[in-house]
């Protein structure tokens, strides 16, 4: 049964936000494409479980707070709010508590997401980065 692409995207944040890697990559295509907010590329499904892994071992209660959904046909436009905790030593620490506003631009193929894109300012986060040091 097919989903809509927003279903999809909605998945794919749920997966997100209880740190479900394996659910991640359940949802994305083989061939998946990442771009981070420097525009940094990652492709490929096992490629992206490591960095998902890597992401969450660093804040490990990262989280979406999606405000707005826009879809048109298999592309999904998502604007919000990104939080977490830098925490490279597991330790919750409110001090390196960060949030950012977001937006996502996901495609969706086959029920899958193929492209994860997302634009928000990464500087709280190297502050807490910075601070921790």
């Amino acid at each position: 049964m097919s989903q809509s692409a927003v279903e999809v995207v909605r998945a794919f944040v749920n997966a997100i936000n209880r740190q479900d890697v394996d659910a991640l990559c359940e949802l994305m295509t083989p061939q998946h494409r990442f771009i981070d907010a420097l525009a940094n590329v990652v492709e490929g499904r096992e490629p992206m479980r490591a960095a998902w892994k890597g992401y969450f071992g660093m804040v490990p209660d990262y989280s979406i707070a999606v405000e707005e959904t826009h879809c048109d046909g298999a592309v999904v436009a998502l604007f919000g709010e990104a939080k977490g905790t830098y925490a490279p030593s597991g330790e919750l620490d409110n001090e390196n508590r960060w949030s950012t506003p977001v937006a996502v631009r996901a495609s969706i193929e086959d029920d899958k997401v193929a492209e994860w894109r997302v634009f928000a300012d990464n500087e709280p986060m190297r502050l807490c980065m910075a601070r921790a040091k």
